[in-house]
């Protein structure tokens, strides 16, 4: 719960900045989220490393381009928020089910943005922080947006291991075989020795809000679990 409530936290900061003037102070944010200036102090610095805000020289902070960019976005973060809450007990199911670790992310611009995860209880684990970014096309969640969302990749693919894949038909034609499976698939391409799966997430009017995923290292994800993985996701559903 303390990882919800520290994302809740930033997401009322970012509502509070976006609706100033002018840049705030940090004895302003603590005010409006009614904390401690070390927990304020806490949040902002997440925000700036993330790109979200920045300090100028008076000590103040603002928003960034960044977030102007997601709050153009078909989803506010309220209904952000409410995904989030919604499919937290899914999050939980796909941990209990699979022993790995379990994430829920939206898209932002060309990045797709964690804004949930259980951890897996088993000493060898994946880790994404929430708040982190990651590219669209060597993810999983990432593909999950490409194939069922209106997200676009950039046209700089970049390669991160060999598997990662670079070429727009290569991708056009991974994306085909995702909409007709359900569920995407990160075949060690983002990171070596690591495979995950997602699916998407629609809101009421059937537009893609978010993607909800599975991560595991390959010494415990051969061919057969990963298919196994992707059945299970596809099977949770939000409370």
């Amino acid at each position: 719960m303390r990882l919800l409530q520290s994302l809740t936290r930033g997401l009322d900061t970012l509502d509070y900045m976006g609706n100033q003037g002018a840049p705030v102070r940090l004895t302003d944010v603590a005010a409006a989220l009614g904390v401690e200036k070390s927990n304020a102090a806490h949040v902002l610095k997440t925000l700036v490393a993330s790109g979200y805000a920045e300090q100028d020289a008076s000590r103040r902070y603002r928003l960034t381009g960044k977030i102007a960019a997601a709050s153009r976005a078909e989803h506010s973060l309220e209904d952000i928020i409410a995904c989030k809450e919604s499919w937290r007990p899914a999050l939980e199911e796909l941990v209990a089910r699979t022993s790995e670790c379990a994430h829920l992310a939206v898209l932002v611009k060309s990045r797709v943005w964690y804004i949930d995860k259980i951890d897996s209880t088993l000493p060898l684990k994946v880790d994404h922080p929430i708040g982190s970014l990651s590219p669209l096309h060597c993810t999983a969640l990432g593909k999950a947006f490409l194939a069922f969302g209106n997200a676009e990749a950039d046209e700089a693919m970049t390669g991160y291991t060999k598997n990662t894949i670079t070429s727009p038909a290569r991708l056009r034609a991974e994306l085909e075989i995702t909409r007709n499976r359900g569920y995407a698939v990160d075949d060690e391409e983002f990171a070596q020795g690591i495979r995950c799966v997602a699916r998407p997430v629609f809101d009421d009017n059937a537009k893609m809000i978010a993607a909800i995923g599975v991560s595991g290292p390959t010494v415990r994800v051969d061919d057969a679990r990963l298919s196994e993985l992707g059945a299970i996701a596809m099977a949770v559903t939000s409370r």
